[in-house]
């Protein structure tokens, strides 16, 4: 490793690079408020008149069959469908009370605010500390000596710090499956964002490296809001405040997570949530 990343940061240094991570409390309570909205691809009507808040620093879990339009409904929250050809929606979705769809929403600065995390891991063709620190270098947040400490802090705060910090310029794909999805992670927490999408985030990983990231999730909040999709109702319950249940496009229940797993309202989920449906 380097002289320069060896060498300890000054306390100043430290509060200059994670400075956009500071709170703003003039904020409303829900960070992301979705109205009436319907998403179609075509002639195909993929979501039906969703209205739901998103309460800022809890973990929402979007649980149903595949199929169901949750990834969809996942994606539009950032605007990753908008270029799907044959894509159209209805309806609002509020960050902070400003329409995602709002023509003085820049759509760089959208995405570093609600960044996302897929179903694989996907490390950049860099070293290790170029990806956790590439989203900061492309927005302008930090620079020189500041980068090592984001890059340090959140390969910490994933817990990745001890196994990599004697081979931050090794790529990233010597590291397992599960290193590189914590990787991952610290490249999304690293620019800051309000809310964090994923998207199945464990399901390609083995159950210890998803203990691990269940674990980690959790401390996120509430300094961050959580959208989590899975198919793993046992990690819907662990890891969830809410959870929404989506069958054949519709927003069929959702409310506190103990409640809809306990006393489910309606049939689907009951079926669905006590493994009578695919």
């Amino acid at each position: 490793m380097d002289e320069v990343t060896r060498q300890k940061a000054t306390p100043n240094e430290v509060d200059r690079a994670l400075a956009h991570l500071d709170p703003d409390a003039g904020r409303p309570s829900n960070v992301v408020d979705v109205r009436s909205l319907s998403l179609q691809f075509g002639a195909k009507t993929v979501i039906s008149d969703v209205t739901i808040p998103f309460e800022r620093g809890t973990i929402t879990a979007l649980i149903g069959p595949t199929g169901s339009g949750k990834s969809t409904f996942l994606r539009t929250l950032n605007r990753m469908n908008d270029r799907v050809v044959g894509f159209r929606h209805e309806g609002e979705v509020l960050l902070d009370n400003e329409s995602i769809w709002s023509s003085s929403q820049d759509l760089l600065s959208l995405r570093r605010r609600v960044g996302m995390l897929f179903q694989r891991p996907n490390p950049f063709p860099m070293s290790i500390k170029d990806n956790v620190v590439a989203g900061v270098k492309a927005h302008g947040i930090a620079k020189g000596r500041e980068l090592d400490v984001v890059a340090e802090t959140r390969l910490r705060e994933v817990g990745l710090w001890n196994a990599v910090k004697d081979r931050l310029n090794d790529s990233p794909y010597r590291l397992s499956g599960g290193q590189q999805q914590l990787l991952c992670l610290a490249r999304a927490l690293a620019v800051g964002p309000e809310v964090l999408l994923l998207d199945e985030p464990t399901s390609a990983l083995d159950p210890l490296s998803t203990e691990a990231v269940e674990n980690l999730l959790r401390t996120l909040v509430p300094a961050l809001t959580l959208i989590v999709v899975t198919h793993n109702l046992g990690q819907a319950r662990r890891v969830s405040d809410r959870t929404m249940f989506f069958y054949e496009g519709r927003l069929v229940e959702h409310g506190p997570t103990p409640a809809l797993f306990e006393s489910p309202r309606d049939p689907d989920t009951a079926r669905y949530v006590n493994g009578l449906m695919g």
